[in-house]
């Protein structure tokens, strides 16, 4: 070894002489660290001081692996599960095939519930514990037969086409943005995001998670640009970034670019969240980030004001709005070449855009006639 070299080596003994050694079987498993995550009833043992800002770090990247509602969704379903278990006398670890196929019985049959969990609640809940397991080091073999097996007589038996939420439709939008009041900063932020979220296609976490500039918020889940021309807006998906483009109205009341232009001029936002919480009496903005959740009540509250689906009981119609009552408008009423509406809704396929359209003409091709007959 030459001099440099040996100097160095010399310089990292000296550096780890300073503190104690640690060895891999001494650290916690850093995924336990995040205790939100997996619902661990014990804390993970200390990490050595020189290892924390690590620690730290990787906890980042462990929570940015997933969204925070997913991350609530599998620590709810796991928590689920280990209470059916210790009712029933089993064991949650290490994982059971047999038991889980139990439990994924019990809920399709209702047994000590107060009703039937639907297919889509049953596969959710099975992706929760397969995720909460692997956390654990401890894969859940799904391919088993105690599980495939019963999952499949699951569907086979019980599943149903999805209840789709209603389209929010232009003229149902134009009378939603009517309700707000006008001047005010709660009516300005609101009638920002029906507008943007509608012609975006945005999902309604989409639609909280933008941030006024890129990499500005460490919770953001993107970004907007504003343009001469209209708004870009920079997105993280599951499958990585994508961008989404967003015209000038035809109109000023209706237009989405000048209505965020607005509420970011009146609420004196310079950067981070776009989208935040009005206080005092509707008379200051403050530096929190809406919650999701917001985005589906202002859709149904503003729904129901404007009288959509007054053909309906009142119960009916506030079952049918949600967040993505929006994408569903947009796809249902913009009339442009299909792709293009599955490209701004971040689509991989065009079946999953026709999905989303209410107004579709399905016979448009007519194979009966193109057959002859």
């Amino acid at each position: 070894m030459d001099g440099a070299g040996d100097r160095q080596c010399r310089a990292v003994g000296s550096n780890a002489a300073s503190r104690p050694m640690t060895h891999s079987d001494d650290l916690p498993d850093i995924v336990d660290i995040v205790r939100d995550m997996g619902n661990i009833a014990t804390d993970p043992p200390a990490l050595p001081a020189h290892l924390e800002p690590l620690a730290d770090r990787a906890r980042d990247y462990v929570e940015a692996a997933s969204s925070a509602n997913t991350r609530r969704a599998y620590a709810a379903d796991w928590k689920h599960f280990t209470s059916w278990c210790r009712r029933q006398g089993l064991d949650v670890l290490p994982p059971d095939p047999q038991t889980v196929g139990l439990y994924i019985t019990a809920l399709a049959s209702g047994a000590n519930e107060a009703s039937k969990a639907s297919v889509a609640t049953i596969e959710r809940r099975l992706s929760a514990l397969s995720w909460n397991y692997r956390q654990r080091g401890q894969p859940l073999d799904r391919k088993d037969r105690h599980i495939a097996t019963v999952i499949a007589g699951i569907r086979n038996t019980h599943a149903a086409p999805p209840r789709q939420k209603e389209a929010i439709l232009p003229e149902d939008l134009i009378a939603m943005l009517e309700t707000f009041p006008r001047g005010t900063l709660r009516g300005m932020r609101d009638r920002a995001m029906l507008l943007l979220g509608f012609a975006g296609g945005l999902r309604r976490s989409e639609i909280t998670g933008l941030d006024l500039g890129r990499d500005q918020t460490e919770d953001g889940r993107g970004w907007i640009e504003i343009l001469d021309k209209g708004l870009l807006v920079t997105l993280r998906g599951k499958t990585g970034w994508r961008e989404v483009e967003i015209g000038r109205g035809s109109s000023h009341s209706t237009c989405p670019v000048t209505a965020v232009e607005t509420w970011i001029k009146f609420a004196r936002i310079a950067k981070g969240p776009l989208f935040r919480r009005v206080r005092g009496q509707g008379k200051d903005v403050g530096p929190d980030r809406l919650a999701d959740q917001e985005v589906a009540r202002l859709v149904k509250k503003t729904a129901m004001a404007a009288n959509i689906r007054r053909d309906l009981p009142e119960i009916e119609r506030d079952l049918k709005f949600s967040g993505h009552s929006l994408r569903a408008g947009l796809a249902s009423s913009a009339e442009v070449d299909e792709r293009y509406v599955q490209k701004q809704l971040g689509h991989a396929s065009a079946e999953m855009t026709r999905r989303y359209q209410r107004r579709r003409d399905r016979f448009r091709i007519n194979l009966t006639k193109a057959a002859g007959l």
